[in-house]
């Protein structure tokens, strides 16, 4: 099989769908993995250290669409790649269409496979492709959200863990699961009074045994979640709802209620975002002002670090990436369960679940 890793062109996204080890796996059980020129580069990884293990490197962005059997990226297609994806090929990636129904229906038309690394999903729930992904943003939101406390950058100019005399910052976290337990543990660290709240009250008590004194879990509720909002200094949207678009816990209304200058972090914007007022933003230009609040609202926090990223989210991908191959993408999603659920479209159709109630609640 032909397997294609084109560079990514999302504005300010350095990550990276391949590494070398990648290369000389794929490349030792028969495959060819074609790579753009440059594609690894700003993971640190050189077209010479590809070469080297085996990848045959192309020029052009377009050619890798045109030869690949298996298109293997990091984020979802831009629109100028719309067009390149043609009926059979198979498209492995984060997608995250329950927010873009552009995309979706650009996928449909071309009649892709295309499987969302963000809801393969084995026994117990877990996704094993989104965690580390979300184990870097959980923690890069905390970092984020300290900077922009500081008065040059338009927050309300506190440090996140106070000092002896003066008290620390108050930080919520919305969602107990991977981001928010990471976030939690990053912002507790700082010296912050943390509060992690949702509706799985067994996820609470875990994460009641886990973490140190100075976080507080509470149940998640309209009433709990409006009290909560109203005293933070820093709030973390971090809620996931498996292929689903992402719910809105935070009105135009209670943001208004909030101290100015306050700044809410919101992880989810990938799936469209816990905060009525959140609209993406890029690492160039990651925040703006509403209702006298920041937001940092960047939909692709992990491409910020991509030496990390790049191999914490292949080490987990290439054993997928290896079964398509093997197998084929048709065979691999029917023999592996975890893949089938990956899948949101194939042959023009929406076939996740909650891809399709996102859309058919749209009126779609």
């Amino acid at each position: 099989m032909v397997i294609g890793v084109p560079r990514e062109i999302k504005p300010d996204e350095y990550r990276a769908a391949m590494t070398p080890a990648g290369v000389d796996l794929l490349s030792r059980a028969g495959h060819t993995v074609m790579v753009e020129a440059g594609a690894c580069f700003e993971s640190g990884i050189p077209d010479e250290a590809m070469r080297a293990a085996g990848a045959v490197i192309v020029p052009a962005h377009e050619e890798v669409f045109q030869r690949a059997d298996l298109v293997v990226k990091v984020k979802e297609p831009m629109p100028s790649e719309y067009g390149m994806f043609r009926k059979g090929q198979c498209l492995f990636t984060y997608l995250h269409l329950a927010a873009d129904r552009k995309l979706t229906e650009a996928l449909m038309k071309s009649g892709v496979l295309g499987i969302a690394y963000e809801t393969v999903e084995i026994p117990g729930g877990l996704r094993p492709l989104l965690t580390p992904m979300s184990e870097i943003a959980g923690r890069l939101s905390i970092q984020a959200g300290a900077k922009h406390l500081e008065r040059p950058q338009e927050g309300k100019g506190i440090l996140l863990g106070g000092l002896p005399g003066v008290a620390p910052a108050n930080v919520l976290v919305l969602g107990g699961g991977v981001v928010g337990s990471y976030a939690a543990r990053v912002a507790a660290a700082l010296g912050a009074r943390v509060t992690v709240m949702d509706v799985n009250l067994a996820r609470l008590q875990y994460l009641a045994d886990i973490m140190p004194d100075n976080v507080t879990t509470i149940a998640s509720n309209p009433y709990s979640i409006r009290e909560q909002v109203r005293e933070a200094d820093l709030v973390v949207g971090g809620v996931l709802i498996t292929g689903a678009r992402a719910p809105r816990l935070v009105t135009r209304a209670l943001l208004k209620e909030m101290r100015p200058r306050s700044v809410v972090v919101d992880v989810a914007i990938d799936q469209g975002g816990c905060f009525e007022t959140s609209r993406p933003t890029t690492h160039s230009k990651p925040v703006f002002v509403e209702e006298s609040i920041v937001h940092y609202c960047v939909t692709n926090m992990p491409g910020a670090v991509p030496r990390t990223a790049t191999y914490g989210l292949t080490n987990s991908t290439l054993p997928y990436i290896l079964k398509l191959a093997d197998l084929g993408p048709d065979r691999a999603v029917r023999e592996d369960e975890s893949l089938a659920r990956g899948v949101n479209v194939r042959d023009g159709e929406i076939i996740h679940p909650a891809v399709k109630a996102a859309f058919a609640d749209k009126g779609g």
